[in-house]
This record gives structure tokens, sequence and C-alpha cells, in this order.
């Protein structure tokens, strides 16, 4: 993968956390450094962390799947991807206590904004994808992401969270297809 497919990979994976941040800012009357960082941080080390747990698990039995490594990749981008996509239809209730910058609030958060995080990290294994650049990347992605939204989500509301949610998806499937296209 180069530079460009792992932003736009990092960008997709970055939509879930863009789109609680927009929730978590709705819940601030007042957004300060402290707070995006905060979320910043929760997210971007937890969507850079979760790829290298699923790179090692990978690495296990990358060998024997290689011949079928694009068809897996595909399938794991297709499947998070339209979980995304669903998930935007959703509707949530956004509280302050949902919201809190506590840890107890935070990690689970973090944790299920990055489990397809964690799908990417097997996919990276089985294309032999340079591991340390690409989730420096993906966290440092997802930090700047979720920071800028929580700003919006304390600008301007809720209106942009489907579209993200959509968009990320989007990116994902035709990342996915580019994978199976070029091994084919």
């Amino acid at each position: 993968m180069n530079f460009i497919e792992l932003l736009m990979l990092a960008v997709g994976l970055s939509m879930d956390t863009f789109a609680v941040g927009i929730c978590i800012g709705l819940t601030f009357p007042k957004v300060t450094i402290k707070k995006v960082l905060t979320v910043g941080l929760y997210f971007g080390i937890f969507q850079a962390f979760m790829p290298v747990i699923g790179y090692l698990t990978a690495t296990l039995f990358a060998e024997r799947v290689t011949a079928y490594s694009h068809w897996v990749a595909f399938a794991l981008l297709c499947i998070i991807s339209g979980k995304m996509i669903i998930d935007s239809f959703k509707k949530e209730n956004v509280s302050d206590d949902e919201h809190s910058l506590k840890a107890v609030h935070m990690l689970p958060l973090a944790l299920a904004t990055s489990i397809d995080a964690f799908a990417v990290g097997v996919s990276f294994a089985l294309l032999e994808v340079r591991i340390v650049p690409a989730v420096s990347l993906i966290g440092i992605t997802t930090l700047l992401i979720s920071i800028l939204g929580v700003k919006i989500g304390n600008l301007f509301g809720t209106r942009f969270k489907k579209h993200a949610q959509i968009l990320g998806g989007v990116i994902l499937i035709l990342l996915g297809v580019k994978i199976l296209l070029e091994n084919l």
C-alpha cells in the first residue's frame, strides 16, 4: 500500500471517531484544548494499537492463507464498511453522562470505534504492509479527525454524523475493491 492508500484507509477508519467526536462535542458547553486532546488521544491510541494486535494475530497464520489474502482483505473491509454504513442510519441518544471524559466512559468508546482497526491489522499482515508507518499514520489521522469532530459537534450539531459514517464506509469499500482488483 502506498501513502495515499494508507491515508484513505486512515481517514475511513477515523470516520467512526469523527462521528463520536461530534456527539461528544455536543455535550460540552465549551470546548477546551484539554477536552479535545483527551478525546483525540483516546481514539488515536486505540485506533493505532488495534491494527498492531490484528497484525500480530494474523502473522501466526498468514503464511497459510497468502494465496487468499486479497479475498480476506476485501471481505474484512466490506464487512467493516457495511457495519459503518448500517450504523449511520441508527438513532443514538446523547447524554452528558455517556460522553464524560472519565476513563470508565472513554475506554469503551475508544474500543468500540477501533474494533474495525483490528480487522485492518489482519489485512495488513496478509498484504505484508509495513505496520509501524501504517499505524502511526492511522493514529495521527484519528487523533486529528476526532479533535475536528469534537470541535464541529460543539459548533454545528449532529447534522454531519450520518454522512461521516457513510463516507467512511464508502472509502473502505473502495479500498477493498482496489485490493481485490490488484490481486486477481
